[in-house]
């Protein structure tokens, strides 16, 4: 029985044989043929279609929505009164978010306007001060020049008074002169005549009359030196006088030449007054800073939005600069989508694109609304530095924003972050 079996075991060659047999009488069936064919077929109509499915369109799921997210800072320092919203608070622009406590600003806007009245009030003085200067220094420029005239008349008339006053001493020196010339020959005939009186070779009369006229000449000389004190204390007076009218001279010049500095004095109470008004044009700008830190003590928002990352509270010290929270605008969201630099050969401006968003599994339809100008990479913290001899390439990303059509965003239930497949048709 067992070498029965082994006799009927076919053997390899028969069996590749068979196979070979097999195929070909597959192949030579009709129907066999066809299924092949209409397989083939179908391979290759998957590959066209699948071909032109893809040609005409560029997807990446490195996307996101994006928004309008509008940091809100204090521009004033203080101490927080109240906070008026909470976190996810929806808010309109407008909305007063944060008081700060307003008393020490409202104190530093008291004092600006104070200073302010101030500096008007001096401006005021200052400009009322620039006619009178200009008034009063004219009428001192032409008294000044009168008085140096009559004081050079009063010098010209003490000086022709110390010439009178000389020529008077001169002509009683020359009286006095003669008059003790005149005494002394009648004091001389009058002691010739004492002892012919005393022999009576002259009459007593012819005596007398000798006596008398050495009297007078005697009496001639103690005028002459009377009038010779007199007029040198004429010349003394006029002397003084002619000082007085130089000292008088001296003032007036000393007056004209002060008055002719009127244009400088002008100049000067101009300048006092532009100062004056620069000083309000300060203090006026100061009103108005202090007015500005004021109303800065009311921070409100600055769009529509949610309220976001709130890190303020009542009683809290806040400086300026200081970030209080964020309000995020849900009208105007869009999706940045990464695309590789491979990717963007055919993608353009206006292009029609798809938005498969994950959260909602819905899809919306875009635009291409622009290209970024640079790779993600260089605005990066630490951009990459390829200049080493480490250089590997790797494929960059270029941020491309997708504009959302209207009217498909109208209960606002996309959120900037929320991750996006976009697809963008670019044929």
């Amino acid at each position: 029985m067992a070498r029965g079996v082994e006799t009927d075991r076919p053997s390899p060659e028969g069996a590749a044989d068979g196979d070979r047999g097999g195929v070909r009488g597959l192949l030579a069936r009709p129907g066999a043929r066809l299924i092949l064919l209409v397989a083939a077929g179908v391979v290759l109509a998957g590959a066209v279609v699948g071909w032109r499915f893809f040609a005409v369109r560029e997807t990446t799921d490195d996307a996101q929505i994006d928004g309008h997210i509008t940091p809100v800072a204090a521009r004033v320092g203080g101490t927080v009164g109240t906070v008026h919203v909470t976190d996810n608070q929806v808010v309109k622009a407008g909305t007063v978010l944060v008081e700060i406590d307003p008393a020490d600003y409202r104190v530093a806007r008291l004092r600006a306007e104070a200073e302010l009245a101030d500096a008007q009030a001096g401006l005021q003085g200052a400009r009322a001060g620039v006619p009178i200067t200009t008034t009063t220094t004219a009428g001192q420029m032409s008294t000044a020049g009168a008085a140096v005239e009559r004081a050079q008349a009063g010098l010209e008339a003490a000086t022709r008074g110390v010439d009178a006053a000389r020529a008077r001493l001169a002509s009683a020196q020359a009286r006095l002169r003669e008059a003790t010339a005149h005494a002394t020959r009648t004091g001389r005939d009058l002691e010739r005549m004492k002892p012919l009186v005393a022999k009576d070779e002259i009459s007593q009369q012819q005596y007398d009359a000798a006596v008398a006229a050495a009297e007078a000449a005697r009496a001639a000389v103690d005028a002459a030196q009377a009038t010779i004190v007199e007029a040198e204390q004429g010349v003394l007076v006029a002397d003084s006088q002619r000082v007085q009218a130089t000292g008088v001279l001296t003032q007036a010049q000393s007056d004209l030449r002060t008055a002719g500095t009127a244009p400088q004095q002008v100049q000067a109470s101009q300048a006092r007054a532009a100062s004056a008004h620069a000083r309000v044009r300060q203090a006026s700008a100061a009103l108005e800073q202090a007015t500005l830190n004021l109303k800065y003590t009311t921070i409100a928002a600055p769009a529509d939005g949610v309220v976001s990352k709130k890190s303020v509270e009542p009683g809290q010290v806040i400086a300026p600069g200081q970030a209080l929270m964020a309000i995020v605008a849900l009208e105007g969201v869009f999706v940045t989508a990464n695309f590789k630099e491979t990717q963007l050969r055919d993608v353009r401006t206006g292009q029609v694109a798809r938005i498969f968003v994950d959260a909602y599994g819905r899809t919306y339809q875009g635009t291409v609304n622009s290209i970024a100008a640079a790779t993600g990479a260089r605005f990066s913290l630490l951009p990459p530095e390829n200049a080493t001899g480490n250089y590997v390439k790797v494929v960059q990303r270029i941020p491309v924003r997708i504009a959302f059509d209207k009217g498909q965003d109208r209960e606002h239930p996309l959120r900037p972050g929320m991750s996006v497949v976009v697809t963008v048709f670019v044929k």
